[in-house]
């Protein structure tokens, strides 16, 4: 592979950060190692208490093209909401107009040495991917690497990267748990394809298991319930998704953990993701899983959206970006 084709390709990365000490180290060198390094990176400190300030300002003292933005700590950790807040900060300090791409990355990552190479040539031989990623994993007991199983037909929010134009043209990030499933679905809305690809050269590790940076890996899987309840996804999918995961690690209770989270906010009438043509679209898309599995009715969605696809339009989905919250 080489990256002939795209010497002038520019990438901005954005990462949010907390708390990361035991980790923003080994992220940032392997930032550094990278083949093909990011033309700026915004780091987004979101008031850090412990050195994770201090470790990235003795690298952004010796690399121009890392830029460091110190956030005012909120009271209590938000996890969802206050990532993308710190995300729109950072992206909110560079000019997008000057990338071809942006990636969303966390800060307890460890990534192989050519995934931003691997990663923008995917998308540069597909003009129809807007946001994709590679796979994440993480160190079991006896140092094996377990991954995290991502659907194929997400891109994954640790280290997730869009194509400018389409960044744009689905609106805003939703400031909620799920943000990272709802600008998947948004895509293929608009005839875009999100994915993640299972192969060696860009699966990256997560330092840290996914969904455990906040209380717990089992609250990680009752908020990951209640993001799916948010975004709209439908009982039957939520149910039939529990137990799929019930067999993965943590095992049984993961899966019950997600199940309650979802039923709960049911229960008690939690405001939805407010696009009702969005939750349809959705729960369309879900059925399909059930019925031809993922993989088959992601092909389906994929090919009757296509003359959806306009990578010309700009925020075509203006209207309410952010989105309001109803049942």
């Amino acid at each position: 592979m080489t990256t002939d084709n795209r010497i002038n390709r520019n990438y901005a990365v954005i990462s949010p950060c907390r708390d990361e000490e035991d980790y923003v180290r080994e992220t940032i060198e392997s930032v550094l190692a990278q083949t093909f390094r990011p033309t700026k990176w915004v780091i987004v400190d979101d008031g850090s208490t412990d050195n994770t300030t201090k470790i990235i300002e003795e690298y952004e003292a010796q690399y121009p093209f890392i830029h460091l933005i110190k956030r005012k700590r909120d009271s209590e950790r938000r996890v969802g909401p206050g990532v993308v807040h710190a995300f729109y900060e950072g992206y909110a300090a560079i000019d997008p107009l000057k990338y071809d791409y942006i990636c969303k990355m966390d800060t307890d990552l460890k990534l192989p040495a050519k995934y931003f190479e691997a990663i923008i040539q995917r998308m540069e031989d597909n003009p129809r991917i807007g946001t994709c990623s590679g796979k994440p994993y993480y160190a079991g007991k006896n140092g094996e690497l377990i991954s995290e199983f991502c659907g194929d037909e997400m891109s994954v929010g640790a280290a997730k990267f869009y194509r400018a134009n389409c960044f744009q043209q689905i609106g805003k990030i939703v400031p909620e748990v799920m943000w990272d499933g709802i600008d998947c679905h948004r895509c293929r809305m608009f005839g875009w394809i999100a994915c993640s690809w299972d192969d060696p050269e860009i699966r990256f590790i997560h330092l840290r298991p996914m969904g455990s940076s906040h209380r717990g890996i089992l609250t990680g899987r009752y908020r990951h319930g209640y993001g799916q309840y948010y975004m709209g996804t439908s009982l039957a999918y939520m149910t039939a998704s529990a137990i799929y995961r019930m067999a993965k690690p943590p095992y049984i209770v993961g899966g019950i953990a997600m199940w309650i989270g979802f039923v709960w906010n049911l229960i008690s009438g939690a405001p939805r993701y407010e696009h009702l043509e969005f939750r349809r679209f959705l729960r369309r898309f879900q059925w399909e899983c059930l019925f031809f599995g993922k993989k088959k009715a992601t092909e389906r969605l994929n090919a009757r959206r296509l003359n959806h696809w306009d990578p010309t339009k700009n925020n075509a989905y203006s209207s309410g970006a952010y989105g309001r919250n109803s049942k």
